[in-house]
């Protein structure tokens, strides 16, 4: 079995796969200041839960923005399967990921593993929105290869910096009301949040179709992409294993 593990800011998620199918996903709390033995007393009782034994994985690969748990994750899995994460970059996805870009190894881990699975999944050209700490949006062109993208905010950061920022204004649930204009002041912070995100991705998908000179398919990924797909004009496909099968792609 295959152990796949995609460290976000504010989020991990964790996955297990048995050849081609993902057998089971978690996602945790990313904290920081996880040790090894922390992150092995986290996720061993998760996989034994759904009935899948950690000794029973021999190969895993991980995708990183938090350089210091890399290393947290790598022993963990060291110690209970004597086995060496892959570490997923520009090198390491070898052909699977070609890119028309001036310093590959720039780009992180999680935005290759996205463009790796989503033109495996969907084909050239195709443009991936991650929802997560912050919006990544990968272009894959015609031929096949990683031109660029986008990083803005994302959503809950954007809700976050709002409130804390505001003395008088409340924090709010991430959910979409019914109408544009609010008639509270939640339903007004509600508005401007979740709508103005999804008038932002099909504003940004739309200048990302002028400059390819063609449309693509936009394959939404993400934490939050079950709740902004329905909101966006551009959307075409929700994937929220995207990250996932990347991971298993670049491994082999």
């Amino acid at each position: 079995m295959l152990l796949v593990v995609d460290i976000g800011n504010t989020q991990t998620v964790v996955g297990v796969y048995a050849g081609e199918q993902l057998l089971s996903s978690w996602r945790i709390g990313t904290n920081r200041l996880n040790t090894s033995d922390e992150l092995r007393a986290i996720v061993t009782p998760l996989m034994q839960a759904a009935g899948i034994y950690p000794d029973k994985v021999h190969r895993a690969a991980i995708a990183s923005v938090v350089p210091q748990l890399t290393g947290a994750w790598q022993q963990a899995v060291r110690d209970v399967n004597n086995i060496e994460m892959l570490c997923c970059n520009a090198e390491t996805a070898g052909e699977l990921f070609v890119a028309d870009y001036p310093h590959p190894h720039e780009i992180g881990s999680d935005r290759i593993a996205d463009a790796v699975a989503a033109k495996a999944r969907y084909g050239a050209p195709v443009v991936v929105v991650d929802f997560g700490t912050a919006t990544n949006f990968e272009v894959i062109d015609l031929n096949g290869r990683f031109i660029g993208g986008i990083i803005a905010p994302g959503l809950q950061t954007s809700a976050a910096a709002l409130t804390s920022h505001g003395a008088l204004l409340p924090a709010i649930g991430l959910a979409a009301p019914a109408q544009a204009i609010g008639t509270n002041t939640v339903e007004a912070i509600q508005s401007g949040v979740m709508l103005g995100e999804a008038d932002r991705v099909d504003g940004l998908v739309r200048r990302i179709f002028d400059q390819l000179g063609y449309t693509a398919p936009v394959v939404a990924t993400g934490g939050l992409a079950k709740t902004m797909a329905p909101l966006c004009k551009t959307i075409t496909n929700v994937d929220t294993d995207l990250t996932l099968e990347g991971l298993r792609l670049i491994c082999g």
